[in-house]
């Protein structure tokens, strides 16, 4: 089974726009938008839903305000400030709380629970390219790097189970746990950058990152024609830094229409659809029959 992540050093860059459209030229694979923190992939795809659970990850302390006598030991030891005075007991603040658990150990009164906590949901749903596993972190919610690890888990055992022998990957920017989550043990990472100082500059962290964990990586510059100086640059720096260039996707206008349309770039008559079609066609993986 191969598995294609697509990621960047910095959000706004395309690389969602540039999934959607992999995902449509794609020979029957499985979609997995790791992008948890801040998922839009299904905007594109328009998942239906078929299979919905509940994430949970990580404790939180909760007072029970009839066994607190008021003590206070709780809100001396929270070195978060999550708890708070209420009247003559105390509670905690759930956005604050990090369920460290030092105030359920040394409550006097035995009077906090320490339950799991319920952080997100994830779903496996079917799309017009096919099966689809996504997700959605809770506002303030952590853990997002065991989220992806989930996401990636289930879309490979729906890939196996449907005898699919693909799975394309939206990964999170940056370089960050959700990142490392992303691309550990994947067949290739596609690096969508933007021919900017921010974009050379986070390329570099992510093609180190890639680099460490020897996975293969190609850099696509997109917008490339707002700076082809600035293009060269990245593309100089990315194969002395031993990854291969996939290609270049121009500047369209015609992206916002796709995305209008809750549809990929390919899938529309845009002038950038080509490139992207080249950029796949450079890409090490089988491709369908003509």
């Amino acid at each position: 089974m191969e598995e294609l992540v697509v990621i960047s050093g910095k959000g706004g860059t395309g690389k969602t726009s540039v999934t959607a459209s992999l995902a449509v030229l794609a020979e029957d694979p499985v979609i997995a938008d790791c992008d948890v923190d801040a998922a839009d992939l299904h905007l594109v795809l328009e998942p239906h839903i078929r299979e919905s659970h509940d994430f949970r990850s990580g404790y939180e302390a909760v007072i029970r305000p009839d066994d607190c006598s008021g003590c206070g030991i709780c809100q001396d030891l929270c070195r978060f400030e999550a708890v708070k005075r209420h009247g003559e007991v105390f509670i905690v603040d759930p956005i604050a709380c990090e369920g460290c658990g030092v105030c359920v150990h040394f409550c006097p009164d035995e009077a906090i629970d320490f339950p799991e906590s319920l952080s997100g949901q994830w779903f496996v749903s079917d799309t017009r390219v096919g099966p689809m596993v996504h997700a959605k972190l809770g506002v303030a919610a952590e853990n997002s790097g065991k989220l992806v690890s989930l996401v990636r888990t289930e879309a490979k055992r729906v890939a196996h189970e449907e005898n699919r022998k693909m799975v394309i990957v939206d990964g999170p920017p940056g370089i960050g746990c959700p990142v490392i989550a992303a691309i550990t043990g994947a067949s290739q990472v596609l690096v969508v950058t933007e021919p900017t100082v921010s974009g050379e500059h986070d390329l570099e962290r992510v093609l180190g990152l890639a680099a460490h964990f020897q996975i293969p990586a190609s850099v696509c510059v997109n917008k490339w024609d707002i700076n082809p100086e600035m293009t060269k640059r990245i593309e100089d720096k990315a194969l002395a830094l031993g990854a291969e260039l996939a290609g270049r996707i121009r500047y369209d206008r015609d992206v916002t229409r796709a995305q209008i349309e809750n549809k990929a770039v390919v899938e529309i008559d845009a002038p950038s659809a080509e490139d992207i079609r080249q950029l796949w066609a450079k890409l090490k993986f089988p491709k369908p029959a003509a």
